[in-house]
């Protein structure tokens, strides 16, 4: 059991210190294979700490694409109600040119109208006035008066 515990904590970690030793063969190979260990652990902790930070920085880049795409959507739905704005507007200015037509054309025909009303003169009669030559309803009882009396 002893050696199972020492195989799978320390396995890996005397096999590559131990072939270290062999390969430099040190004057003083205990006290290099417990430099080689120490510095074996440091290694370890910062492959850690660097498999961490890449997976942090994964995350950040995912996150920030994220973003971007949401900042696409929402330039792009800015863009599309720009456009519906702008198409609302052209038509608003469409139909109060419209109406401006109108209102001259309305204007324009009522100084024809005018014109015409002047050119005629004043002694011309219009429909709105009546002749002063045919008597009134309101001249005849007069007129019958008059000769009852005579």
């Amino acid at each position: 059991m002893e050696s199972q515990y020492l195989k799978q904590c320390l396995g890996n970690c005397l096999k590559k210190g131990l072939a270290e030793v062999v390969e430099h063969r040190p004057a003083d190979p205990i006290e290099y294979l417990a430099h080689w260990i120490y510095n074996y652990r440091r290694n370890l902790d910062e492959e850690e700490k660097r498999a961490l930070e890449r997976a942090e920085l994964e995350q950040e880049r995912e996150a920030a694409l994220a973003e971007l795409e949401r900042l696409k959507i929402q330039e792009e739905e800015q863009r599309k109600l720009e456009a519906q704005r702008q198409a609302q507007l052209k038509k608003e200015r469409e139909e109060l040119e419209a109406q401006n037509k109108e209102a001259e054309m309305l204007l324009q025909q009522e100084e024809e109208d005018e014109k015409t009303v002047a050119e005629d003169g004043p002694g011309t009669l219009t429909s709105e006035e009546p002749d002063e030559s045919e008597p009134s309803q309101t001249d005849l009882p007069t007129v019958i008066e008059e000769e009852s009396l005579n």
